[in-house]
């Protein structure tokens, strides 16, 4: 039998019959279940902490997972409605044509660690906001005054899409690439006088001097390692024991410890003309000697991404070489010339017509078997008919690596510093996917060996079977002859490029060929705003600190805050549990000193025990 008496808050006491009860727990029942109410709320708290962490931290992680994923997977419609959402104009000026790419971003969260969120604006019909005309800018180059006319169609496009409201701080940037490299200097200075004047008489965006400028093929391969590792959630340095890390000696603070940090990709990217390789040399380097240490200073990029120059997360030093004549196309074209100036030499010492004739065609073992070509130079032809064997192509073509004795150097004997193959990735874009997938439909992971076996195989096949193979659509859609023709030539020229000219061992298994990244092309000029936009988030991070001194705990995960939560749950559930002892310690004096018979009663004395008559 319980008996509770509540006074509170005054006092508060319970009572237990002793009948049936043993003694001991008669006198310290009271003790007993202030401990188990003490254990209950611990218990709770553990538990509630647990389940949080395991169901929240999880999602968190998730979410962060997938940030990036959902960057270029969303096909929603950008909403021009949210004030919050801020833009950028990036105008890649190249070549053969210019296009515009709108992007928009979220209101910066505060925290300095972290980049802004950039991804490409879409229309109401959620297609990316780009637009591309030609032909390319260098065009102009003596005709300077129409420059601004010649690009007004593309900002026009642009500023239909991006809120009027917004016009005045979204930054624009006109950044040309390989056309404009190759013109004087004083033509690039009269195509962006021109630029510079006019655009801001008839556009109200955001164009400083420094926002239009010629770009050199460094800063090009900075700005596509940049875009790719973004776009792959490199840049967020996590704890995360499931991502693949590096030690970093970040530049410029050797006397510092090295900090870990995510593993980020490197680039391989072969076009038609050129071959570019891009990645992170987290460690400091050694040079063989002077020469090669000034060569070095050409080819490393060191920068930093965050807002803060004084935080270290996301300094970067970055090996970037651009390779001229060493893309599929021109390595053809000096295979060729190589072969009918070798040719012709041999015919004249030897007396013979080789190749020169198609009855006695030239015997080309970097053309599929019974495949025929012409080469024509000087007004002669010369012809030729494949042989298919791809060991003998690989020999042949490796002299056009024009690789030297010295250490660390890989193409034309350019300096390379040393990648950590056991600890890298790499990404291989252009001819690396296209050698890899469109006929031989080995596009992803690459394994040398696998790839040497189809590509041989290839190289093997009747031109005839080709064609029928062809014909019944067994290739990538977009494959055509020209590629069936030369795909064993080029095959074998990135395998040996890969291999041979950077130097990757044949076991190495962390390349991943591929046309787009996440169902979506990668351009540089994703890279390019990331990088020029980087000082933005100050502006807000000032806000968030303007507001409070604490702004800081805002930044914290919805898990932290739980645990703040919880932990004062803890410490006002323990201060009321003190209170109400002292108020029982007060009790029971007050007991003690009280002559009230009733009390003892009710404390279930036997009554020969009490003072005085009842």
């Amino acid at each position: 039998r319980i008996s509770i008496s509540c006074l509170l808050p005054a006092s508060w006491h319970f009572s237990i019959s002793p009948v049936g009860c043993p003694r001991i727990l008669n006198t310290t029942l009271r003790q007993i279940v202030v401990i188990g109410i003490l254990a209950a709320a611990v218990s709770l708290l553990y538990y509630s902490l647990v389940v949080l962490r395991n169901k929240y931290g999880r999602a968190y992680r998730d979410k962060r997972f997938h940030r990036y994923l959902a960057r270029v997977t969303d096909t929603e419609a950008t909403d021009t409605n949210n004030p919050n959402l801020n833009y950028g104009i990036v105008v890649d000026c190249g070549s053969s044509g210019s296009r515009i790419f709108v992007y928009c971003w979220p209101r910066h969260n505060g925290n300095p660690h972290d980049l802004l969120d950039i991804k490409q604006m879409r229309d109401k019909n959620r297609k990316p906001v780009v637009m591309k005309i030609k032909p390319g800018i260098s065009e102009f180059a003596s005709s300077p005054e129409k420059v601004s006319d010649y690009i007004s169609p593309l900002l026009s496009f642009a500023a239909e899409h991006v809120p009027r409201a917004k016009h005045k701080e979204t930054p624009l940037y006109i950044l040309c690439t390989a056309g404009m490299r190759i013109l004087p200097e004083s033509q690039q200075k009269a195509i962006l006088e021109d630029l510079l004047t006019d655009i801001p008489v008839h556009f109200d965006f955001l164009f400083s001097d420094s926002h239009a400028e010629v770009i050199s093929g460094k800063q090009e391969g900075v700005y596509a390692w940049i875009g790719i590792n973004f776009v792959l959630g490199r840049f967020e340095h996590t704890d995360d024991e499931d991502e693949a890390i590096v030690e970093v000696h970040v530049p410029g603070s050797e006397n510092k410890e090295a900090i870990f940090r995510k593993r980020t990709v490197g680039i391989l990217d072969m076009g038609g003309v050129s071959t570019q390789i891009a990645y992170e040399v987290p460690k400091t380097v050694s040079f063989a000697s002077s020469q090669q240490e000034e060569v070095a200073k050409n080819l490393l990029a060191e920068f930093n991404l965050g807002c803060d120059a004084h935080q270290t997360e996301h300094v970067y030093r970055v090996y970037v070489a651009t390779f001229l004549g060493f893309g599929g196309n021109a390595a053809r074209q000096r295979y060729e010339d190589s072969l009918f100036t070798a040719t012709v030499l041999k015919n004249r010492l030897l007396g013979k017509q080789t190749g020169m004739t198609s009855d006695s065609p030239y015997l080309d073992p970097c053309l599929p078997r019974d495949a025929q070509d012409e080469i024509q130079q000087n007004g002669q032809i010369m012809y030729l008919r494949g042989t298919g064997d791809f060991n003998l192509c690989r020999e042949i073509i490796q002299p056009f690596m024009n690789k030297t004795n010295e250490t660390q150097t890989s193409l034309n004997g350019v300096y390379q510093p040393a990648v950590h193959f056991q600890n890298s990735e790499f990404y291989g874009f252009s001819e690396f996917y296209y050698c890899t997938e469109d006929v031989l439909r080995m596009g992803g992971d690459y394994n040398a060996a696998k790839f040497t076996k189809a590509a041989k195989d290839y190289c093997a096949t009747k031109w005839s079977v080709l064609r029928e193979h062809f014909d019944r659509g067994l290739y990538a859609s977009h494959a055509d002859l020209h590629r069936l023709k030369y795909q064993c030539f080029k095959s074998a020229w990135m395998y040996e490029v890969f291999h041979s000219g950077f130097s990757f061992p044949v076991s190495y298994s962390n390349l991943k060929t591929a046309l787009q990244v996440y169902d979506k092309e990668v351009q540089w000029t994703l890279g390019a705003i990331l990088y020029r936009t980087r000082f933005l988030p100050l502006r807000d991070i000032q806000q968030e600190n303007f507001r409070g001194s604490h702004s800081h705990w805002r930044s914290f995960s919805f898990v932290y805050n739980h645990y703040l939560f919880f932990v004062c749950f803890l410490i006002v559930l323990l201060s009321i549990l003190l209170y109400l002892l002292r108020l029982r310690r007060i009790h029971r004096r007050m007991l003690r000193n009280s002559s009230s018979t009733s009390l003892w009663i009710e404390e279930g004395l036997p009554p020969q025990k009490i003072a005085g008559p009842l």
